[in-house]
């Protein structure tokens, strides 16, 4: 069943609420994360990459100012516990964190608490994962290009914030063409990903990702060394002068990993529009769906239209390694 956990209590769904002045609420001042998990048929639960998750969140929280001492290791119970609690073999576990009460023109801080922002509103709902069509994995899907463009500019870029809902108005136009997803371009016209996921492109044998954030030239994480606007970084990491509006994805980071298992080339650099629609295999990573195939871009058909021999190379990886069964 949906199981809700609300600021350190299990309730019913319709006993879960929030304060209506919750930062959420007024001013959409929050992070989120979205995972997959379920418990096995020997009771045994399981958060596919939840370390890594907890880990971006904890990152972002700090980077943002939402708070820089989240308590991951409460976090990681609390979640596992949720998604035990409801049973489902396969479960959508959402972890919302807010800034919590933030009516500050009634709220009297108390001895102690002055320069101290309100306690964060937690909230934790496991619910049945979403189950895709088949046949959006055997045949691909369409993608349109969204008409909005992501800044690389804003602080809050590249993070899961609770200001979705550019993403979101993006992906319902999306929709009403007949697309299952619209890739985003940023201002500078380069590619950033989909409204709810991270792309990828094959071209030639290499696989190809822009660049996310904390990846940049001289960003902690990046290779040192080397002119950023340079044709050629170290490690594959090319063109990169500004900072990057990408979402550094959970399910991203576990293909680049199952791609260098198998010794396949990857290069995470500026992508333009041509590189796009020049590849010969494109694909879409998210916690729900893993690995999507795309087989056209609009009018404009990927490669041959289906899922190309890497698409499904590593969406098969991904399964096995979200089963376990990984070698």
């Amino acid at each position: 069943m949906t199981t809700v956990f609300l600021n350190g209590r299990f309730l019913d769904t319709d006993e879960a609420t929030v304060s209506a002045f919750d930062a959420g609420l007024q001013h959409g001042v929050g992070l989120f994360e979205t995972m997959l998990g379920g418990t096995t048929a020997l009771d045994e639960t399981w958060v596919y990459r939840l370390d890594d998750h907890l880990e971006r969140l904890a990152a972002s929280a700090k980077d943002v100012g939402l708070s820089d001492q989240l308590r991951t290791q409460g976090l990681y119970d609390a979640v596992m516990e949720t998604t035990a609690r409801s049973g489902y073999a396969r479960a959508r576990v959402r972890l919302t964190i807010t800034g919590g009460d933030l009516n500050l023109l009634t709220r009297k801080a108390s001895e102690g608490d002055q320069g101290r922002g309100a306690e964060p509103t937690i909230l934790i709902v496991a619910q049945p994962a979403t189950e895709y069509p088949e046949a959006m994995m055997q045949q691909g899907v369409m993608v349109s290009i969204a008409d909005a463009r992501a800044n690389p500019f804003s602080p809050f870029e590249g993070h899961k914030t609770l200001n979705y809902w550019w993403r979101l108005r993006e992906l319902q136009a999306a929709s009403a063409r007949g697309a299952s997803e619209a890739i985003v371009l940023q201002v500078s016209n380069h590619l950033c990903g989909g409204c709810v996921s991270n792309v990828f492109v094959v071209k030639d044998g290499v696989l190809l990702t822009p660049i996310a954030r904390g990846e940049e030239a001289g960003s902690e994480g990046a290779e040192e060394g080397g002119d950023p606007m340079a044709a050629a970084q170290p490690a594959g990491r090319k063109g990169a002068a500004l900072p990057s509006p990408v979402l550094p994805g959970v399910t991203r980071r576990a293909i680049v990993e199952l791609a260098e298992m198998r010794s396949i080339p990857i290069e995470k650099r500026m992508l333009s529009i041509e590189d796009l629609l020049g590849a010969d295999e494109v694909f879409l990573t998210n916690s729900s769906w893993g690995v999507l195939p795309v087989a056209a871009i609009e009018a404009h058909a990927v490669g041959e239209g289906k899922p190309g021999e890497m698409t499904v190379s590593l969406r098969e990886a991904l399964s096995r390694s979200i089963t376990g069964e990984i070698e």
